[in-house]
């Protein structure tokens, strides 16, 4: 039985390659973030086009797709496979992360705009509603969403966009988390915080919190790598 439900016969129209291609891509996003499929795993074009019984053009399709979001990646000669990084470049990757994101929070004018805060707080509802129903997809593009509209009110947009370049980097590292309860919980504890953080004066205590914010995904990801090299 395949996993798709949308026909792949060579007579589909265009948009009905194009959902294939985004169902293929979700399944092993969610595949990815639930740990069924490793770090550094292989993703062999063949093997998927018979687990969803497509093309390989759609298979094709939907990993270009997870690797523009940066969940896994494409080398020369090797094909692609789930995106890892060494525990060395994790904390290099999150030492940068930190610094852009405390600067972008600390130029954030304070008490933000009225209208400003209630968007993020209507981004924030659907947010919660994606964890209740356990939607990984809607996990992650509504949390993307809260947090460059949230680091857009610094008013810079080159920083805005270092920021955003270093969201993406660690998607695949955030994501390891996406199933993780207590870290989902410990997310909307903190979105709620900044919300109320930004109808005040205290920008400091923004800015760490938007600091602390990413903690716990770093620290969950590294633990998953050092288990893996005690496991040898």
């Amino acid at each position: 039985m395949h996993e798709l439900d949308v026909p792949l016969d060579s007579g589909a129209m265009a948009r009905g390659g194009d959902a294939a291609a985004g169902q293929i891509a979700r399944a092993l996003e969610q595949d990815i973030v639930l740990g069924r499929l490793q770090p550094g795993e292989k993703l062999r074009e063949e093997d998927l086009a018979e687990r969803f019984g497509a093309s390989r053009h759609h298979v094709r399709e939907g990993l270009a797709r997870l690797e523009r979001i940066g969940i896994v990646i494409k080398e020369r000669n090797r094909g692609v496979s789930v995106r890892r990084f060494t525990i060395e470049e994790v904390r290099q990757i999150y030492e940068v992360r930190e610094i852009v994101q405390r600067q972008a929070a600390l130029k954030i004018r304070l008490p933000a705009d009225e209208a400003a805060i209630a968007r993020l707080r209507g981004i924030n509802t659907r947010y919660e509603a994606a964890v209740e129903a356990g939607d990984f997809q809607g996990i992650h593009s509504e949390n993307d969403l809260f947090h460059t509209e949230l680091f857009r009110l610094c008013g810079n947009d080159l920083l805005l966009q270092l920021v955003k370049h270093y969201m993406d980097l660690t998607y695949a590292i955030r994501g390891s988390a996406f199933g993780d309860p207590e870290n989902l919980e410990t997310s909307r504890r903190h979105h709620r915080i900044m919300l109320d953080l930004l109808g005040g004066t205290d920008s400091w205590a923004l800015a760490q919190i938007c600091v602390d914010h990413i903690q716990p995904t770093k620290a969950h990801y590294l633990a998953m790598l050092r288990r893996r090299e005690e496991e040898g």
